[in-house]
Parts: structure tokens; C-alpha cells; sequence
């Protein structure tokens, strides 16, 4: 028998054996996890930069906060960027802006060093290694389990928090700064780019493919819109998912990645005991947040939100009555739960509102948000350090600013999809 044209033509809905999109997802979570390394770094030597160069710790903070910003900036372009042309070359360029960043900074002499190869260089590249890249792949890649597999490149930050923040500072620890650094620019340069070279794809089509689980062929590829962010910015919708994830930002990345081990170190917890810290709060990550997707694809986004916002405040207001190991590790588990839990659900809000074809730059400017939020709190907290000699008002602070997210994630419109 002869076969039609279009059936000729129809893409397949699976492979032979695993469905290609799996693929994009290991691949896009081992790029995802050893780009994370690069904010964890900051942290790790801060002190380190300023036991070698006399930096106060607001200079350092300055500069991360420009790091933090940027990363944020950069993400609705690059989002935009990978809508048009496909995520695959916005990340090759980006990965390669990211390893001279992190390469140069072993060059650092003066601050202003730091903020053009970390502040510069490292915060427009890392935007491409970032959750907007996998939110614009798994949108595309995945019609079923869409949430889980957001979870799971949400737990790509985490795990890779796991494995490398203790790598990171014994290697800080025991041969300085710089070579903690060159690690990272190597794992980047030998390991993620070829990775992304070799085996990323941007959508279905290219392979011949429908996404994973769809069994509906569609004659027509839906092309973004023309102007998505107009439509976007007129809808209440989209400044409820801004605002709460910009709070997300104050109350994580920006404070606890940045500040957390200065703060433990002050407090009398080691080095190394602050690392397991951030270890500990990165294995619980990563079961929270695939857990976070699991329950996005079964019960909906909003209210997991809900909870997410007010568990973090109250462990952060929590945060500067610590004072043993014990506690210090009941913490990093219960904060750990619900550190990148936001992502996949945000994300996934983000496509159902305002379409899949258009996730790359819409989600990029809520992203950006979020990192506005990152910066103030990287910035700020140091100041309050420099001026108080404590970081005790900038954690309780950021838990009333948790509250705040979750009264605004109540007022946000879930659709059916």
C-alpha cells in the first residue's frame, strides 16, 4: 500500500526506543547543573577576596549584586533570542561569554576586576545557562510531565549546589581562590559546551518528532507572537507572577547563596560545616523541586505556591536564632524543600497564560524580576553588614517579604489547559 503524503510527513510521537525529549532534558540538566557552580562561587571566596585584597564586603556585594542583575537583565532578550532562532546557539555564545568571565577573574588585580569578568561577563553569560533555557525547551519538548521535567532542571541548580559547593571550598580551602574558580571555567569549557554542541535540539520538528505524550497532529508550527510582551504587560496576571517572583528573588539567591556563609562563619560554624549547609540544603532541593513539578502536573500551580512563600518566611525569620549544627541542618533541610520549588510552577503558569510559543521571553522578564529582587538583597544585606555588623534585620526582613509573596500568589488566575 502507498501512504498518503501527509502520512508521510506527520511527525512521530516516539521513537523507536526513548523519546528525544529525554535526551534535551539530560542534556539541559547536566549544562543547567554545571553552570549552577557559578553562583555558588561568589559566596564561597568572598572571604578569601577579602583577606587578599582589602575588598570590604559591600565592594564584593556590588559586584555580585551587578552579576545578579544582569543574569536578570539578560534573560527576557535571550529569551526572546531563543524563541526566534532556537535555544541551542543563544547558549553556545552564552556558555562561551560565562568560561572567559570565570577564566579572566583568576587575572583579578583591582575591584573593578571583579565587576567587569563576574559582574559583566559571568552575569550576561550565565542568563543563557539558566532556567529560561530550559523552560523554553521543555515547553516545546514536552506535552506530558511538563512539570516533572521542569522539577527536574530546577533540581539541576540544586544537585549541582550538592556536589560542587564542597568541592568548590576545599578546593578554596586548601588551594585558594583562583584555583576554585579555573575548575569551574574548565567543567563549563570541556564539559557543558560540547554537551550543547553535540546532542541539544530546539523542538520537536527538527528530529521529526512531536512532543512527549502528544498524539495530536498539528498541520502548523505555532510561531511566537509578534509582540508578546504588549499583550503580556496589560494583563494583571502577568505583574502577580513579576511581583511574587521577584520576592522570590529577595528571599533566596540574592541573600542565602551570597550571604549564608559569611553569616554562619561570623556565628562560629567552620568553613567546611557551612558548605555541608548549602550541601544539605541542595539534597533537599533536589527532591523538593521535583516533587514541586510532580504536584504542579496533579494539582495545580497556585496553591503549592501558596505554601512554598510561607514556609520560606518563617524559616528565614528563623534563620538568626540558630546556633548549633543540629539546628543549622533542620534548616538548611526545610528551607532546602522549597528553595527552587517556585520554578517549575511559575514556569509552567508562565506557558499556560501566556502560550508555550511565547514562554522564552515572557518567562525571561518575569526571570528578570526576579533577579531585581536577588540584587537588592545581594546588595543590601552587605550594606546592613557594613553599617550594623550583622545580618540578622536583612533575614528577618526578607521572611516578611516571603509573607507578602504569598498573599499576592492568592490573587493569581489559574487556567485549565
Amino acid at each position: 500500500m502507498f501512504q498518503s503524503k501527509s502520512e508521510l510527513t506527520m511527525p512521530k510521537s516516539h521513537t523507536d526506543s526513548v523519546h528525544y525529549a529525554w535526551v534535551v532534558l539530560a542534556v539541559t540538566f547536566l549544562c543547567l547543573f554545571v553552570a549552577s557552580a557559578l553562583r555558588s562561587i561568589p559566596a564561597i571566596i568572598m572571604l578569601s577576596l577579602e583577606q587578599e585584597f582589602a575588598w570590604n564586603r559591600e565592594t564584593i556585594s556590588g559586584a555580585i549584586s551587578l552579576n545578579l542583575l544582569l543574569f536578570g537583565l539578560a534573560g527576557p532578550f535571550l529569551g526572546r533570542l531563543m524563541d526566534l532562532y532556537g535555544a541551542k546557539k543563544v547558549s553556545v555564545i552564552t556558555l562561551i561569554l560565562s568560561v572567559l568571565g570565570a577564566g579572566g577573574s583568576v587575572l583579578m588585580q583591582e575591584s573593578w576586576h571583579m565587576y567587569l569578568f563576574w559582574g559583566l561577563l559571568v552575569g550576561a553569560g550565565s542568563g543563557g545557562t539558566s532556567m529560561i533555557m530550559g523552560s523554553a525547551l521543555i515547553n516545546r519538548w514536552f506535552h506530558k510531565h511538563r512539570g516533572l521535567a521542569l522539577g527536574i532542571l530546577g533540581a539541576a541548580f540544586s544537585s549541582g549546589q550538592l556536589v560542587f559547593t564542597p568541592v568548590l571550598m576545599h578546593i578554596n580551602v586548601h588551594e585558594g581562590w583562583r584555583a576554585a574558580t579555573l575548575f569551574i571555567a574548565v567543567a563549563l569549557g570541556l564539559v557543558a559546551l560540547p554537551l550543547v554542541l553535540k546532542f541539544l535540539r530546539d523542538d520537536p520538528e527538527s528530529k521529526g518528532l512531536l512532543p512527549y505524550g502528544d498524539n495530536e497532529f498539528h498541520a502548523t508550527v505555532i510561531k511566537p507572537d509578534r509582540s508578546p510582551m504588549r499583550s503580556a504587560m496589560s494583563s494583571l496576571q502577568f505583574w502577580l507572577l513579576a511581583s511574587s517572583f521577584g520576592l522570590c528573588g529577595l528571599t533566596t539567591s540574592g541573600l542565602l547563596q551570597t550571604h549564608l556563609i559569611p553569616h554562619g562563619i561570623e556565628h562560629g560554624f567552620t568553613e567546611m560545616t557551612m558548605a555541608m549547609s548549602l550541601g544539605v540544603m541542595g539534597a533537599a532541593d533536589v527532591f523538593g523541586t521535583i516533587l514541586s513539578g510532580w504536584l504542579c502536573d496533579r494539582f495545580g500551580k497556585r496553591w503549592p505556591l501558596v505554601f512554598y512563600y510561607g514556609v520560606r518566611g518563617v524559616t528565614l525569620i528563623l534563620l538568626p536564632s540558630i546556633d548549633t549544627t543540629g539546628q543549622l541542618m533542620i534548616f538548611s533541610v526545610i528551607y532546602g524543600m522549597n528553595w527552587l520549588s517556585t520554578i517549575p510552577a511559575t514556569s509552567a503558569l508562565t506557558a499556560d497564560l501566556f502560550g508555550k510559543q511565547n514562554v522564552g521571553v515572557v518567562f525571561g522578564w518575569i526571570c528578570f524580576a526576579h533577579q531585581i529582587g536577588a540584587a537588592i538583597a545581594a546588595y543590601s544585606a552587605g550594606y546592613l553588614h557594613s553599617l550594623i555588623g550583622d545580618y540578622s534585620l536583612a533575614f528577618v526582613a526578607s521572611g516578611l517579604f516571603a509573607f507578602v509573596a504569598t498573599g499576592i500568589v492568592c490573587f493569581i488566575r489559574e487556567p485549565r489547559v
